[in-house]
């Protein structure tokens, strides 16, 4: 054979998808780990013609599960950030949107056995080490994605994926605010520096010109706004400790604008070289914190009400994503607890995807 196959599970998680693997069935070898995941994403055309992505950031993102040795987990998950036109290869973030797939996959390949009803499945993000407890449906012991949940951004209803995210503080950079300061001046612009589920540089749309209502293809086509926003953010990495982020998609970059209701609040985010068609699962744990943390550039936007835990609505470009944040503040300032997502995922294929041997022969 010309090609060496690889064992693979296709899968909507939340509203982005990708190939989900067994990390046994990959080299270990991480140079060459990432050039067999350019070539069976086809990273380096607009439509990944000759691999399995679909040309947006949202579907060139990649799932690799191994049994945990860690005492509270079952799963490890690492995750790769594929681009779709440059060839690179991003092990430095995590995804939680594609995370909400990992415990149905996980049992998929067998990794985890399925208890009556619903499975609980404790869950390592190996890329940042961040712990979810993901709970999915299993009526009669078989993964079932059928339900009535339905998540803006994606078409129907599917079953339930709860979430529930521990130890996310801090995730990457092991600082709430990697530059130790509320607000830092970056261009003459006021942002927030922060690090929960993922590092973000987080300003207001206001500063910008913006409103935080603008659609993609608006945003998209704003490629000022693009070359002040990237500037910012490359200066921003190095200030949190990152280096040089001008090949990475970490640090995100995130816009706030106060909304008309109580709990909610208007959010438009980047990844980081054109703006996200929804929400991000990792990012909207950072938006909705930055948002109800006293001192950063979202003072005073949003209407609190209730006491912790509370839910707040991030209205996005296709809709809203309700974030349910548990947290104190005191003294110490903000301490973040743990976050509640509800996502959905939906199996799509399953099989073997195939490379050339001249990219690995397998070995």
């Amino acid at each position: 054979m010309s090609q060496t196959a690889i064992p693979f599970v296709f899968m909507r998680g939340g509203s982005s998808r990708g190939p989900y693997f067994n990390a046994t069935d990959l080299p270990k070898d991480r140079d060459t780990l990432a050039n067999v995941l350019v070539s069976l994403l086809g990273s380096g055309h607009q439509l990944n013609i000759d691999g399995i992505g679909g040309g947006n950031a949202v579907t060139t993102k990649v799932a690799m599960l191994s049994k945990s040795e860690d005492t509270w987990a079952d799963v490890d998950y690492f995750f790769a950030q594929v681009s779709v036109l440059d060839g690179l290869v991003d092990f430095k973030p995590s995804c939680g949107n594609i995370l909400a797939g990992v415990a149905s996959a996980a049992i998929e390949m067998g990794l985890v056995a399925p208890t009556e009803g619903e499975t609980v499945v404790n869950i390592r993000a190996v890329n940042t080490e961040s712990k979810t407890k993901a709970v999915v449906q299993t009526p009669g012991g078989q993964i079932s994605y059928d339900g009535l949940a339905q998540i803006d951004g994606v078409p129907g209803s599917a079953a339930p994926v709860a979430l529930n995210f521990l130890e996310v503080a801090g995730s990457l950079t092991n600082k709430f605010l990697p530059t130790g300061n509320l607000i830092d001046v970056i261009d003459g612009i006021e942002v927030t520096c922060m690090d929960v589920a993922m590092p973000m540089v987080i300003a207001r749309a206001a500063d910008f010109g913006l409103t935080a209502t603008e659609t993609v293809a608006e945003l998209d086509e704003n490629k000022a706004f693009f070359a002040k926003m990237e500037a910012i953010r490359l200066k921003a990495g190095e200030l949190m400790g990152m280096g040089d982020c001008t090949k990475s998609v970490t640090p995100k970059f995130g816009l706030l604008a106060p909304s008309d209701a109580p709990n909610t609040i208007r959010t438009r985010y980047f990844m980081p070289w054109n703006t996200h068609p929804t929400m991000a699962v990792t990012g909207s744990q950072c938006l909705a914190s930055c948002a109800l943390a006293k001192g950063t550039i979202a003072d005073g936007m949003l209407e609190v009400q209730g006491e912790p835990p509370i839910t707040i609505q991030l209205e996005h470009p296709m809709g809203s994503m309700d974030v349910i944040v548990d947290y104190t503040e005191g003294q110490g300032g903000f301490q973040h607890q743990s976050t509640g997502i509800i996502r959905t995922c939906r199996k799509l294929a399953d099989g073997h995807v195939f490379v050339p041997k001249d990219v690995w022969d397998g070995q």
